[in-house]
């Protein structure tokens, strides 16, 4: 590098690097702030919850409006997600249950909605994920619910109906499958192994390259990338944080079927967050067996201007035909019309669930 252009960059470097003194100085200044907030909540309720999700949800949304660049508007919800979670840390650490084992994308749509400064639990399965919160191990759960290409996750939707947890949050990531070995090559692969949902996002693309290969169904992503690393023999199909973490080398990337594939995961734990503004409520509804009755359970919605974003059923497994149906609206249920919403469908349907009002991704 010439001795002009050196010139140039060293006073723009002083600049920046006088600009991060007074960032770090300003955080400091939150952070303290954080814990002053911190001290006025035990003062008024010991058991006072750490979490806020529509307080931070409502920080996040206004720093964007706020944002007039040319900071990315996304880059915004990332940083402060950190900076929002290492304060959260400072007051009280939240340990957050999640499917496991490390490397999964439970475990990156975990750190994305309540960033790094958490207490991780990797578990070995959905229920295990509920029970952990439920038994008070976490404070919270991350979950899959739905993917663009394979649809509903079934068992997050059975575990969503039995347990007492509310919907705190959502997320949603784009899924980049990556093909992984111990080598980096195919040499010597016998069999390819992940979730199954993950085997059917890639079927296409394994029926074309490797059509012979044994396909092995793991509990997770993550399952099959430890696996692998334990067995030369054994291609895994995990997210690329999965192969650092396992010691594994991509072989290929980006091998899903469907280029936007993603993934929407909820956060579940036991509290139900206040109205953020712009929010989503989550129901289960069942209506009584008779012609009409599913028509009569959407004209709530349609009366009280409400808009569906998500209607899913499931066989309630009585032996009779009968169904649940797991429906998201947009608004928050102390919303006036959502009120007067839920309020109609009661008497109109033989059973009804609100899983939480939570503030929308």
């Amino acid at each position: 590098m010439d001795d002009s252009l050196q010139a140039q960059l060293k006073p723009l470097r002083e600049r920046i690097d006088s600009i991060d003194a007074q960032i770090l100085e300003l955080l400091s200044q939150r952070a303290r702030a954080a814990l002053d907030v911190g001290e006025v909540k035990h003062a008024a309720s010991a058991d006072g919850p750490v979490l806020r999700p529509e307080r931070e949800a409502e920080v996040i949304r206004r720093l964007q409006q706020l944002n007039r660049g040319p900071f990315p508007r996304d880059a915004v919800a990332s940083v402060w997600t950190e900076i929002i979670s290492a304060c959260r840390g400072l007051e009280r650490g939240m340990t957050v249950a999640y499917l496991g084992p490390r490397g999964s994308f439970s475990e990156q749509a975990a750190f994305e909605h309540f960033g790094r400064s958490v207490q991780p639990l990797p578990c070995p399965s959905f229920d295990e994920v509920f029970r952990a919160v439920e038994a008070g191990q976490a404070d919270v759960g991350m979950v899959p619910v739905e993917n663009s290409t394979e649809g509903a996750v079934n068992r997050s939707l059975d575990l969503l109906l039995s347990t007492s947890l509310k919907i705190l949050g959502e997320r949603s990531l784009d899924i980049r499958h990556c093909l992984m070995t111990q080598s980096g090559t195919m040499e010597g692969i016998t069999a390819v192994a992940a979730h199954p949902q993950a085997l059917a996002q890639c079927q296409g693309w394994l029926s074309r390259n490797y059509p012979g290969l044994e396909r092995v169904a793991e509990s997770s992503n993550s399952e099959a990338a430890r696996v692998a690393s334990t067995n030369p023999t054994i291609a895994a199909i995990a997210g690329e944080t999965a192969a650092p973490a396992w010691n594994l080398q991509i072989v290929e990337a980006g091998i899903q079927d469907d280029p936007n594939n993603r993934t929407r995961f909820l956060a579940v734990g036991d509290m139900q967050p206040l109205p953020s503004g712009k929010d989503k409520t989550s129901l289960i509804l069942a209506v009584p067996n008779r012609a009409g009755a599913v028509y009569d359970m959407l004209a709530p919605m349609a009366a009280n201007g409400v808009s569906m974003t998500r209607f899913e059923s499931r066989p309630a497994r009585t032996g009779q035909w009968e169904y649940y149906f797991y429906v998201d609206v947009l608004g928050h249920r102390d919303d006036p019309q959502v009120a007067r919403a839920l309020a109609d469908l009661q008497s109109q349907v033989a059973f009804l669930k609100v899983l939480g009002s939570y503030p929308a991704q």
